[in-house]
């Protein structure tokens, strides 16, 4: 069936290319037959003249004829049928060839009404089609440009692109009519007609005002870029020097108030103090802000110690809240791990910020620091929650902006920049977490954290393990608040059955009704009452009576007479109130203990070698001079002190030489004629190749940028003392130092 096909297509087109030989084939053909017949007819009716023959020849011949005529006539009419789907046919392609010339014509004008630039050209470059926008570009007409291998003069070429599709994409700077112009030019092969080679398609659009504005973008960003980098650094430099006095007047106002002072020159010290400070937290909040507005905010991830961390914050801010009337405590959910990974520093900043506001803040009640497990695997929930003056709901988004509060009358009432809240959300976020505010005018506030921390995996102290009190009965006598509400969570937690009475009187009469394992009452009772409980509580507390109390452990006078076994300073500690609770029973033998501030320390850094360390210290500023020499020498040690580069290098030396090296090195990084910096790089030069123990160095620095502080690493100090100086930390780190005799890197 395949072969007959095929032999059929090949012989009509054959005759369709060679119509006269068809023809020839035909007239032979018919020629044949009709002579054939009639010789054939005639032959038969001479031969023999039968009647019979001759009729039958006739017959068959009439038959033929007939059968013939039917062939044509049916022939005939199926050519007639043809000839009129032909019909039919050619006048739809001619519908269709007119729709055809139509698109044509739509789409030759559309393409000439584009205002792209539109060019065709052919294997060799030359311009086959070209639009009007071409055109009028170019400045010719477009006659002149067909057939020609016309291009405009580029001027600047910009990078070229290769799509997926083969299409490639560039921008040019082009000579045009009008001036130079900035074309987005996309090039891609196109088939015009059947059977003729791909042509070149270029499609160009004018984005000349884009580029302009793109460049113009650029150079402002680039411009604020370097206004920031320069903001940063006038913070940085306004900030050294106005650190620099106000080291002396933080630092010397404290000396002062250590002297002996009249009542009236005691408050004028304290007054000069609080400024200094209020203005040193200024300093610190506008080079946050700078900071985290040059996107140069750095976040560690080391181990610390959780509870630890909060409870040192509101131990930290007890003063300010006792100055005030109210309480501060806090909270820390045993579910939680002791110790965690994360930016303990910024945290910390954080939570003293919305602590400190919530003081500021309040006027009755008290303030909340409560630490639980977030909705998240690994996240942690702080709450700062507060009985202060709320926040109206159309401020609470607006107080989170950058030198924004609550309103204009708190503004004034209350003072600060409006930075803290911008600056603590924007450290939340970029720890990952996030902050949330539920507050109503006169109800209260409460700020919400939410920041993952994992618990931490290294070799660290011994967890906390919450004491077991079950089955024991505890009375917690204190007025209604925010510190014995936390008090009695916190003993339920450890299973004690916890019976909490506000007034002293519903206390005597409830001590007869069992025996207490403890009794604790709060000072704020009043001296009477707990006087006189106490003595009550004697007959029914089988281990120990203890006393909260927000004083000191200076201002703890113990008595012989007293009922009390113990007291606990207040913000309580977990650790400090499970020891007392777990401690032998103490109603046999009574005493006056008071608990510590702050945690106990280890034996070897608990206080200062006999021996006084021998300290040199390179420090330009005279006051900033007179100051450390009169904090060292207070603290016992012997002091050197040089007011350039030059002096302490060679102060240095000197007693490298003789035998007795200092002890450390207090570094200020400016100084005239040569610069920390390059005075402690002289000094580790020196160290080279010689045997012993390098001498600590720590800078003196009012530069807080981290720039500054890997200045100070790569030329070999040990550690850094921000001014103005914190006398604690000082302390701290001789202490560190007289009991190792070198500092860590």
């Amino acid at each position: 069936m395949n072969w007959t096909y095929r032999l059929k297509l090949r012989l009509l087109r054959f005759g369709r290319r060679h119509p006269w030989i068809i023809f020839i084939l035909r007239a032979v053909i018919v020629f044949a037959a009709a002579f054939g017949g009639g010789y054939a007819f005639l032959v038969g009716a001479v031969s023999d003249r039968d009647p019979r023959a001759i009729a039958v020849a006739v017959s068959l011949l009439f038959a033929l004829t007939s059968v013939a005529l039917v062939v044509l006539s049916v022939r005939l009419r199926l050519m007639r049928g043809r000839l009129r789907m032909i019909a039919e046919h050619n006048e739809a392609l001619a519908d269709r060839n007119w729709e055809l010339q139509e698109a044509e014509q739509r789409a030759r004008s559309l393409f000439e009404s584009q205002s792209d630039l539109i060019v065709l050209r052919d294997a060799d470059g030359m311009i086959t089609f070209v639009n009007d926008a071409y055109c009028d570009l170019a400045g010719k007409p477009r006659e002149e440009l067909i057939r020609s291998h016309f291009s405009f003069e580029v001027l600047e070429q910009g990078d070229t692109v290769l799509e997926p599709s083969g299409t490639r994409v560039y921008d040019q700077k082009i000579a045009g009519r009008s001036g130079p112009r900035w074309i987005a030019w996309r090039e891609g092969l196109v088939r015009t007609e059947a059977g003729r080679p791909a042509e070149m398609q270029s499609v160009g659009r004018d984005v000349t005002d884009r580029t302009e504005s793109e460049r113009a973008l650029a150079e402002a960003r680039d411009q604020a870029d370097a206004a920031n980098r320069a903001k940063s650094r006038f913070l940085a430099m306004a900030s050294h020097e106005i650190r620099t006095p106000l080291n002396g007047i933080i630092g010397m106002s404290g000396l002062l108030m250590d002297t002996p002072l009249t009542p009236e020159q005691m408050t004028y010290a304290k007054a000069v103090k609080t400024s200094g400070d209020a203005l040193l937290s200024l300093i610190e909040e506008l080079l946050d802000y700078s900071k985290i507005e040059a996107g140069k905010i750095d976040l560690e991830s080391r181990p610390f110690a959780l509870s630890k961390l909060i409870e040192d914050i509101t131990e930290l801010l007890a003063p300010r809240a006792e100055a005030k009337g109210i309480e501060i405590a806090a909270y820390i959910d045993e579910r939680l791990p002791m110790d965690v990974v994360g930016d303990a520093a910024r945290l910390r900043q954080v939570l003293l910020n919305l602590a400190g506001n919530a003081i500021k803040f309040t006027a009755t009640g008290g303030v909340a620091l409560i630490v639980e497990p977030g909705i998240r695997p690994n996240e942690i929930s702080f709450l700062v929650r507060d009985t202060g003056i709320g926040i109206a709901p159309e401020a609470q988004q607006r107080i989170f902006r950058e030198f924004e509060q609550a309103d204009e009358g708190i503004a004034r009432s209350y003072g600060g920049t409006g930075l803290g809240l911008s600056i603590s959300d924007r450290i939340i976020k970029r720890m990952g977490g996030r902050i949330a505010l539920a507050s109503s005018p006169g109800a209260g506030s409460t700020f919400e954290l939410s920041i993952p921390l994992a618990a931490s995996d290294g070799d660290g102290p011994p967890a906390f393990s919450p004491p077991d009190l079950a089955g024991r009965s505890i009375m917690l006598v204190a007025p209604q608040g925010i510190e014995a509400s936390l008090i009695s969570r916190r003993l339920q937690r450890w299973g004690a059955q916890t019976c909490m009475v506000s007034d002293a009187m519903v206390a005597e009469a409830l001590l007869p009704e069992r025996s207490w394992h403890a009794v604790l009452i709060d000072h704020a009772l009043g001296a009477a009452d707990i006087k006189h409980l106490g003595a009550a509580a004697r007959l029914h507390a089988t281990q120990r009576i203890v006393m909260f109390t927000p004083a000191t452990r200076q201002e703890l006078q113990p008595s012989a007479d007293s009922s009390f076994t113990g007291y606990l300073v207040k913000p309580l500690r977990a650790v400090s109130l499970a020891a007392r609770l777990t401690a032998p029973p103490e109603i046999a033998s009574p005493s006056v203990v008071a608990e510590p501030m702050v945690e106990p320390v280890e034996a070897g850094s608990a206080s200062l070698s006999d021996k006084g360390l021998s300290i040199l210290v390179a420090e330009d500023n005279e006051i900033n001079a007179l100051l450390m020499r009169s904090l060292l020498t207070r603290l016992g040690h012997q002091v050197v002190i040089t007011t350039n580069g030059e002096e302490a290098l060679e102060s240095w030396r000197s007693a490298k030489s003789t035998g007795a090296p200092y002890d450390l090195v207090l570094m200020d990084v400016q100084m005239p004629q040569l610069n920390g910096i390059e005075t402690t790089r002289r000094i580790r030069q020196s160290e080279a190749g010689q045997s012993g123990r390098p001498t600590p160095i720590l800078a003196l620095t009012a530069n807080t940028l981290a720039e500054d502080r890997s200045a100070c690493f790569e030329a070999g100090m040990d550690g850094f003392l921000i001014k103005p100086l914190d006398r604690e930390k000082l302390e701290q780190a001789l202490k560190e130092l007289a009991a190792s005799r070198h500092l860590a890197a």
